[in-house]
C-alpha cells in the first residue's frame, strides 16, 4: 500500500461506476478512508465491499446530488462515521446532448443542476467544517492542506457542438475552481480541476445498438457509433481514449502532500488534447 494518503477522509461522488469508481479505488490503496457517493445504492454498495474486501474502510452514500439537501446529508454522513473530511472530488455527472434548438429547458437545467449546482452545494456546505478545523490546527500552530477536485471536461475548456449545457457547466466548473481556491488558501484547501478529454466509460462505449440508461427516472442515451469513436481516437495526439484508472491517476496528483502549493490550476487529462 502506497501510504501517502493513508487514514485521510475523502468523499467522491458519482463513484458506483466508470472513473468515479477508479477514484473511490485508487485512494482506498493509498490507505485513504472513502464516501463512496451515486445516485444508485447497488453500485455504490458494491464498491465500497469492494474496498473493504481489500482491507480499506468505506461508506456507501446513495443519493442523487441534485437533491438540495444533498451537501448536507453528504457532510453530517461524512462526519458521523470518519469524524474528518480532507478530500472532495465532485465527480457525478452525465450528458444529455442536443444542438441548441431542440434543447429543452428541461435538458439544460438537469444537466446544469447535476455538474455546477451540485459541487457548488457540496461544497458550501463543507465550507464551515474547513472553516473551523483549519482556525483550530493554525492555532495549534499546524500547517494542515485538504484538497477538491472538481472535474470538468474539454468541453468546457474548448466547447462541443451539441453540447451547450454540458460545456457550460463544465466551463462554470473552471470558474468556480478559480474563485474557491481564491477564497479557500486562508484554511489551506488546495481546489484545483481536472478537465477530461475522451475517456472510456458506458457513455462513450462504441455501440450499434441504441442504448440507454435510467438518470433520475430519465432514460439518457449512452453509446457512440463505432465510426465516432475511431475518429475520435485519431483526434487524440496520444491515439487513443483515456482508460478511466489513467483519469483517476490525474485527480490522485491534486490530492498529495506534492501539490500542497498548487491551487486554482485546471489540467487536461485527455492524451494530448488541449495541451499544445
Amino acid at each position: 500500500m502506497n501510504e501517502t494518503l493513508h487514514n485521510k477522509v475523502a468523499i467522491v461522488t458519482g463513484a458506483g461506476r466508470g472513473i468515479g469508481r477508479e477514484i473511490a479505488l485508487k485512494f482506498a490503496c493509498s490507505g485513504v478512508r472513502v464516501v463512496v457517493n451515486d445516485l444508485d445504492a447497488q453500485p455504490a454498495g458494491e464498491v465500497a465491499a469492494e474496498i473493504e474486501r481489500e482491507g480499506g474502510l468505506a461508506l456507501a452514500f446513495a443519493c442523487n446530488v441534485t437533491d438540495p439537501d444533498f451537501g448536507r446529508r453528504l457532510v453530517e454522513a461524512t462526519l458521523e462515521r470518519f469524524g474528518a473530511i480532507d478530500i472532495i472530488v465532485n465527480n457525478a455527472g452525465f450528458t444529455w446532448d442536443n444542438v441548441i434548438q431542440k434543447m429543452s429547458d428541461e435538458q439544460w437545467d438537469a444537466v446544469l443542476d447535476c455538474h455546477l449546482k451540485a459541487p457548488f452545494n457540496l461544497l458550501r456546505a463543507v465550507q464551515p467544517y474547513f472553516r473551523e478545523i483549519s482556525k483550530a490546527e493554525a492555532e495549534a500552530g499546524k500547517e494542515v492542506f485538504r484538497k477538491v477536485v472538481n472535474i470538468s471536461s474539454v468541453s468546457g475548456t474548448e466547447g462541443n457542438a451539441g453540447q451547450v449545457n454540458y460545456s457550460v457547466a463544465k466551463a462554470g466548473v473552471i470558474g468556480m475552481t478559480k474563485t474557491l481556491a481564491r477564497e479557500w488558501c486562508r484554511m489551506k484547501v488546495n481546489v484545483n480541476c481536472v478537465a477530461f478529454g475522451f475517456i472510456e466509460t458506458r457513455l462513450t462505449q462504441a455501440t450499434t445498438e441504441a442504448k440507454t440508461v435510467s438518470i433520475d427516472g430519465r432514460e439518457i442515451k449512452v453509446g457512440l457509433h463505432p465510426d465516432r469513436v475511431e475518429q475520435a481516437s485519431k483526434s487524440i495526439p496520444l491515439g487513443r481514449p483515456g482508460k478511466p484508472e489513467e483519469a483517476a491517476g490525474a485527480v490522485y496528483m491534486f490530492c498529495i502532500p506534492e501539490s500542497n502549493h498548487v491551487s486554482g490550476q485546471t489540467i487536461i487529462c485527455g492524451g494530448g488534447i488541449g495541451g499544445f
